[in-house]
């Protein structure tokens, strides 16, 4: 019963995982700290990140499995939510590809030391977090998933949070990277809003 569900869990493991090439607001934070600050400073606001990913992925597991079990209908609802996600997240690569110039990666305002805490905060009062994480448990959680399936998402997306924004941390405390980077972006870019449209076809003509 399980396996059956793997496919989704994988496919929404796999968009998650592509999300962290995509600069958005929490990658800055993380890229900018660890310049300005050092890679210390930026891995423990990376963690701070990746424990509200957490969060968000537990409290949304839990209220998307009530709302399928007593709605058949929502799951419908939530299959259009994530492709229209996925479609957005399609246009955001897009349109940064198009860029002539690089995201602004100057560090964030840091005016306190528990980074942790910092990383926690921007996570956890970002709106944005809630919808990506409704989309994103709509792609993994199929109709008469096990509790198994959506505690597998919660632990694999918070490892796979904390390592990424953890890698970012790393690599932008080394100024080789950030050259390495700058000069692929718009291929990486323009690679993941194809892939991301692709998926979204993909979720809206799927019958499970």
């Amino acid at each position: 019963m399980i396996a059956e569900h793997l496919p989704g869990l994988f496919l929404a493991l796999g968009i998650f995982s592509m999300g962290f090439l995509v600069l958005g607001p929490n990658i800055l934070a993380v890229m900018g700290t660890s310049m300005a600050r050092g890679r210390a400073q930026g891995a423990a606001l990376a963690i701070g990140i990746g424990l509200g990913s957490g969060l968000w992925a537990t409290m949304t597991v839990a209220g998307l499995a009530t709302l399928i079990t007593a709605y058949a209908g929502a799951m419908v609802v939530l299959k259009l939510f994530g492709a229209a996600y996925l479609l957005w997240l399609a246009i955001k690569a897009f349109r940064s590809a198009a860029r002539p110039d690089q995201a602004d990666l100057s560090p964030q305002e840091t005016d306190g030391c528990n980074m942790v805490l910092r990383g926690l905060t921007i996570q956890m009062t970002n709106p944005k977090a809630a919808l990506q994480w409704i989309a994103i448990v709509s792609i993994g959680l199929g109709a008469g998933a096990p509790w198994q399936i959506g505690a597998l998402l919660v632990i694999s997306a918070t490892a796979l949070s904390l390592l990424g924004h953890l890698a970012y941390a790393v690599a932008f405390s080394t100024g080789p990277v950030i050259a390495i980077y700058a000069l692929a972006r718009r291929g990486i870019e323009v690679t993941l809003g194809v892939m991301f449209t692709f998926a979204a076809f993909k979720l809206t003509t799927s019958r499970s």
